[in-house]
């Protein structure tokens, strides 16, 4: 898996985890304040679109994982 494809898989699980943790009718619910964090993970992602620069992608690279090119 390239360096991109697992930036959009953390981001997937970040993103249904937090909702599922924080949505009061969910079986798992934990706190609203779960919401922040998917909120956070959405700012993320747009400001990683708009820089094209993302701190999770620089740390997979380093830890040896392919470039997306």
């Amino acid at each position: 898996m390239t360096s991109w494809q697992l930036v959009r898989l953390f981001a997937g699980v970040f993103i249904l985890l937090s909702l599922a943790l924080g949505i009061p009718g969910s079986p798992i619910f934990v706190s609203q304040w779960w919401l922040a964090f998917t909120a956070f993970v959405g700012a993320n992602l747009l400001q990683s679109a708009l820089t094209k620069w993302c701190m999770l992608e620089t740390i997979l690279r380093k830890l040896g994982a392919k470039s997306g090119n």
